[in-house]
């Protein structure tokens, strides 16, 4: 059940750093793809910083904050029109 669980903070992760990002986003489904790549990121930034969560509103913080870092190198790399 954890895994599933870890999926949808991911995706909501995803939504929620799209929304943040203003124009930075890449469409709903790349968004939620990099929500879920982004809680993997966020946990090892927040392991590297010491923070611990335990709780689902701290897995959803920490995901943000991978999926928004995420987006931000992403956006590094895209081509500018």
């Amino acid at each position: 059940m954890g895994f599933i669980w870890s999926i949808i903070i991911g995706i909501a992760a995803g939504f929620i750093a799209g929304k943040i990002m203003k124009g930075r986003g890449f469409g709903l489904i790349i968004n939620l793809i990099v929500g879920i790549v982004g809680g993997l990121l966020g946990g090892w930034i927040f392991t590297l910083l010491g923070i611990g969560v335990n709780s689902i509103i701290g897995n959803l913080v920490m995901s943000t904050v991978g999926a928004i870092v995420l987006l931000w190198i992403i956006s590094l790399f895209k081509k500018k029109e």
